[in-house]
């Protein structure tokens, strides 16, 4: 096992195209990191360059207490685990797992034992002497897994891995994954596209966006304090919703003015948030998970925390109400970080001069399509960007206090 650190990193292809920029983080030994973000965000291109498969441009790596820029891949003593199995058809499972102990010409006696522990740690011990076309796709994935934990390396590197099994397997095998690390306490990095696997099993998840580190954090601080708005994007399920609407401030206290309607901002809200005194009179976005809206008509919130609009889309869950609202805020100009989100996701998406909401309402609502809902907001869950610069309204100041947007 090994602590990683990774200073300045960078890479730059041939043809002047920057993968990753000025990657810096340490990772502490027996610590499960993710990477993850959109394609072509510069997750894998990190995750090799670790592994030694890519040269790196910019920096330093240190694996242990060594630094590794110029050894090879072979003598970093770290295990890679790829999307796809590898697995050599003609070779029984035994063999396909002990492959590398055999090209390093360990004892068989050795390599025997290393395998059949392997073998029962992830549930294999019967299928040794089978080949790998008489396999699961799971099965085939723990051989894989199997081949790293042989070589008893200090660090795991795995991309993708799951990518290629179907949803019911993909859960089932996350699962194990999370266990094992926990057994074996190795030091391991995961990439992956799929947040669920990135909040579910990562002690820290490290979030990225065109080769760019945004954020580095525990699961639960990246969904309730992300840096940006691309962070608060990516993180959630359904995405979060943003607004865009000018803050306020009179006797009554904090509003922000959204289209032609106003939303109370709790004491509370504001005194976390000291740097939002600089945003009074200025254009903020506002920004909101599902979870934190629901039907007025049944909780009957105070005036200031309701919001109306029109519904466009229901969608029942059994234990939620997916409802689609189209709302009367204007739509947020285009940025890059919200370029970057892709488009699987309605939340804040522009519906001409409106923008759409979703909310999880309780199954018990009555909402129908085509009528007006008013919507109760967890006015004190709210959080705040920076229009201009993207970043999350806390302590810091924006770019340029004078701005006016």
């Amino acid at each position: 096992m090994a602590k990683m650190e990774l200073r300045h990193v960078g890479k730059v292809y041939p043809d002047g195209t920057r993968a990753v920029t000025d990657l810096n983080m340490r990772i502490d030994d027996g610590e499960f990191v993710v990477f993850v973000g959109p394609s072509g965000c510069g997750k894998t291109t990190a995750l090799r360059m670790i592994a030694g498969l890519e040269t790196i441009s910019e920096g330093e790596i240190e694996i242990g207490d060594r630094v590794v820029n110029d050894v090879p891949p072979r003598d970093r003593d770290v295990a890679m685990v790829f999307q796809s199995y590898a697995l050599y058809p003609h070779l029984s499972v035994r063999d396909n797992i002990g492959f590398g102990l055999q090209l390093r010409k360990v004892p068989k006696r050795e390599l025997n034992r290393r395998v059949e522990e392997a073998a029962k740690i992830l549930g294999l011990t019967d299928h040794l002497d089978r080949k790998p076309r008489n396999l699961s796709g799971g099965q085939r994935q723990r051989v894989a897994m199997g081949r790293a934990i042989v070589r008893e390396p200090q660090a795991f590197l795995m991309d993708e891995p799951l990518s290629n099994l179907d949803a019911k397997l993909r859960v089932q095998m996350r699962a194990e994954i999370g266990k094992l690390q926990r057994d074996l306490a190795v030091t391991t990095i995961y990439v992956t596209h799929d947040q669920t696997e990135a909040m579910t099993l990562g002690h820290r998840v490290a979030v990225m966006k065109l080769g760019v580190l945004q954020q580095i954090a525990p699961p639960q601080v990246l969904y309730d304090h992300p840096d940006n708005l691309f962070v608060a994007g990516f993180i959630g399920s359904p995405a979060m919703n943003f607004m865009p609407g000018t803050l306020r401030r009179d006797d009554t206290g904090h509003r922000v003015e959204v289209g032609q309607q106003s939303i109370s901002v709790p004491d509370k809200v504001v005194a976390e948030r000291p740097a939002l005194a600089s945003y009074v009179d200025k254009d903020v976005v506002i920004g909101f998970r599902p979870e934190d809206v629901d039907d007025a008509a049944i909780t009957k919130p105070d005036p200031g925390r309701s919001f109306v609009g029109t519904v466009e889309l229901v969608e029942p869950l059994g234990s939620d109400l997916m409802v689609h609202v189209s709302t009367d805020a204007p739509p947020l100009t285009e940025s890059e970080d919200l370029a970057e989100l892709g488009k699987d996701s309605d939340a804040g998406a522009p519906l001409g001069d409106r923008t759409r909401v979703v909310a999880r309402f309780n199954p018990r609502s009555r909402v129908q399509i085509g009528e007006q809902a008013t919507m109760s907001l967890d006015t004190e869950r709210f959080h705040f960007f920076d229009p201009q610069t993207g970043r999350s309204i806390w302590a810091h100041q924006p770019a340029d206090p004078t701005h006016d947007s």
